[in-house]
């Protein structure tokens, strides 16, 4: 119910709500108040209208901390103003900013309760205007009240419907940019990984290579060191040398992997939460289940895969997903297990040879696991299997 948003930004949305309340309250009560002629608005009408303004301003200055309080305060000011006998106000301009944000930054469900907001609000305003404020073309005889209602109707539909269509452009603007940023950090650890990939090639051919020489010159230098003692020590002095290049060879690949890699700590399980709420702000709620729980603490090393895995998991669900996305942990006493599902739009191919489907397989490789990543009906299934032995 409650986004997470900067201080900052707060504090302009209440500053904002503020000023736009000290604008428009003085508006409505000059154009609609007591002194316009209109006896069957009293004080308490007016006490009431005022409190109306400040549930729908006060859902203004929520409105993109929490969009659904913010339509539930808007709905609250709107009957208090219909009780107070008042007709549509400048306050009533709220209620578009409102319907906006739960369009632009609400969830699914408090975007679709906008949706009926809107239709449902101009209905209400319809009737209202007509049968209880009176208003009417002509001599306002049933036709024209019919008429009129109609076109209020259709006024009133159009006016916070638009407000709601535009809330939704922007969220769709939202959801494009947080796509690409996801789509460049999933093609930039892609290239990540090639690299690393390479690099941990390169010092397997260098240690084996290397070590190759080593063992054949040191069963050289032990059948010569009896009948030829100088061929052992040319033998001895060529093992040296080779164990010097390949041991040169192998600071300089792990130092560019260090490089890479950057000198901060690796994340954790404990990272796990931040790495959920950062797919939150993508617009996905994952469902995060974990059943059975960690026996104890378990190694480094498979915290890590597990933690990348659900990182590069997730975001192709980001990328190619609906929005729904599964994310289910099983420890044991000898491995965990990952499942990770979401549901992929007809329209969208996965491919299962991807640069983070690669990845992910190499990373359970690295801890002597294995991954599988297909489809399944409308879901694309990434399910991990990793050896974790007795915990730590």
């Amino acid at each position: 119910m409650i986004r997470p948003l900067s201080r900052m930004a707060l504090t302009l949305d209440i500053v904002g709500a503020a000023l736009l309340f000290l604008v428009l309250m003085p508006m409505s009560l000059v154009f609609y108040g007591p002194g316009t002629g209109n006896t069957a608005i009293g004080g308490v009408s007016v006490v009431a209208v005022v409190f109306a303004a400040v549930l729908m301003f006060g859902g203004v200055a929520i409105g993109r901390l929490a969009p659904g309080w913010s339509l539930v305060a808007a709905w609250a000011g709107a009957i208090l103003q219909m009780i107070a006998g008042f007709g549509p106000l400048p306050i009533d301009f709220a209620i578009l900013l409102v319907l906006y944000a739960t369009a632009a930054w609400g969830t699914r469900r408090v975007l679709w309760w906008g949706f009926a907001s809107a239709l449902f609000g101009g209905i209400v305003a319809a009737v209202y205007m007509v049968i209880v404020n009176g208003v009417a073309f002509g001599t306002g005889d049933g036709w024209e009240k019919v008429t009129t209602g109609t076109l209020l109707l259709i006024v009133s539909v159009m006016a916070l419907g638009f407000a709601w269509v535009c809330g939704l452009v922007w969220r769709v603007v939202l959801r494009a940019r947080s796509t690409r940023a996801a789509q460049l950090q999933a093609e930039s650890l892609a290239v990540e990984e090639q690299e690393r990939v390479r690099i941990a090639r390169d010092m397997h051919d260098i240690v084996a290579h290397s070590l190759a020489v080593v063992i054949a010159q040191a069963d050289g230098a032990r059948y010569a060191a009896a009948a030829k003692p100088e061929m052992a020590t040319e033998a001895l002095g060529t093992i040296a040398q080779t164990a010097r290049g390949a041991l040169s060879d192998v600071r300089m690949l792990l130092t560019q992997l260090r490089h890479r890699q950057g000198d901060g700590p690796q994340p954790t399980l404990a990272d796990l939460e931040a790495l959920f709420a950062q797919v939150r702000q993508a617009g996905i709620e994952p469902r995060v289940t974990v059943d059975p729980m960690p026996p104890g603490e378990p190694p480094g090393a498979i915290q890590l895969a597990v933690y990348r895995i659900l990182q590069e998991a997730l975001t192709n669900a980001i990328r190619h997903g609906d929005g729904a996305v599964d994310v289910h942990l099983a420890w044991f006493p000898d491995r965990v297990d990952i499942d990770v599902r979401n549901t992929v739009p007809r329209e969208t191919t996965v491919g299962p040879g991807g640069h983070g489907v690669i990845g992910m397989r190499e990373r359970a490789q690295l801890v002597g696991g294995s991954l599988q990543a297909e489809h399944r009906g409308a879901q694309f299934v990434v399910h991990a299997s990793l050896p974790i032995g007795a915990s730590e």
